[in-house]
């Protein structure tokens, strides 16, 4: 006999992100391709919701 979920549950589907904005060590924060500090960014604040830096935690923050 097969569990019920089973029969509906589905792999995650991983989707490929790219990020706009890449970690400065020398500032210690985000910044955009371009250069500018991406938590002044009020666009991509607004598409993303926050600029989450990749340096030590994943819940540390730029803004």
């Amino acid at each position: 006999m097969q569990p019920f979920a089973l029969n509906y549950a589905r792999p995650a589907v991983e989707r490929e992100a790219a990020t706009p904005y890449v970690y400065d060590a020398g500032l210690q924060l985000n910044v955009l391709l371009d250069g500018r500090i991406a938590a002044f960014d009020h666009a991509l604040l607004r598409e993303l919701g926050t600029t989450t830096s990749t340096a030590g935690s994943k819940t540390h923050f730029d803004d």
